[in-house]
């Protein structure tokens, strides 16, 4: 049952991230529905294939498809005037996301009987790999590899379930809040990773 809620959820939350994207960058109708399809299903494509399971299991999942397209059109029939408002919330959505894609991920694998560093790369690919895959399709650099924090809460998340310290469905559940809060918190504050820009180096010379 988690499973599934946490499916549902970051179905919506990143089909609803993507639409939002394609809107912002102008595309059409048809665009703004394979940005947002491609951003919901994209991670789970990807872990599909590097943990061993058909990628035609997606398309056993109809309900979940129907509910992405209901999702984009929802955003895309939204009065103009009031969408303006709904692009502060594209990060929102982005991260609840990230949580749950990357938590049920994880189950996934764990359920797979996979060792912990493949529940790992699960939940980080799950959680991030349809944003990277909207990213470049939108022409942005992808946020998993910029110093902002993205895929880190990922990582945390995959931790917490794969040494089962997070197994319970409330357990789960308060393990969606948390790294969904994190990830705003680290985009309002502006946290970042250490990086080393070369550019900056080649200006003070």
């Amino acid at each position: 049952m988690t499973w599934e809620v946490l499916s549902m959820i970051g179905t919506i939350a990143f089909a609803i991230s993507g639409a939002i994207i394609a809107m912002e960058e102008e595309y059409d109708i048809l665009g703004v529905y394979i940005l947002g399809i491609v951003t919901a299903f994209g991670g789970g494509a990807i872990r599909n294939l590097l943990i061993g399971v058909p990628v035609s299991a997606l398309w056993e999942q109809g309900m979940f498809f129907q509910v992405a397209l209901l999702s984009i059109t929802a955003v895309f029939l939204f009065p103009h005037n009031l969408l303006k408002h709904w692009k502060r919330w594209g990060n929102i959505f982005d991260a609840m996301g990230l949580a749950a894609f990357a938590i049920q991920g994880a189950i996934y694998a764990v359920e797979m009987n996979h060792p912990l560093s493949a529940v790992i790369v699960a939940a980080v690919l799950t959680g991030s790999g349809g944003g990277i895959i909207r990213d470049l399709l939108a022409g942005r650099k992808p946020l998993v590899l910029r110093s902002e924090i993205y895929a880190v809460w990922a990582i945390l998340a995959g931790f917490a379930v794969g040494l089962g310290l997070a197994s319970d469905p409330w357990q789960l559940y308060l393990l969606f809040l948390i790294t969904t809060a994190l990830r705003i918190l680290s985009y309002i504050y502006k946290w970042r990773l250490p990086f080393k820009s070369i550019h900056s180096a080649e200006s003070g010379t």
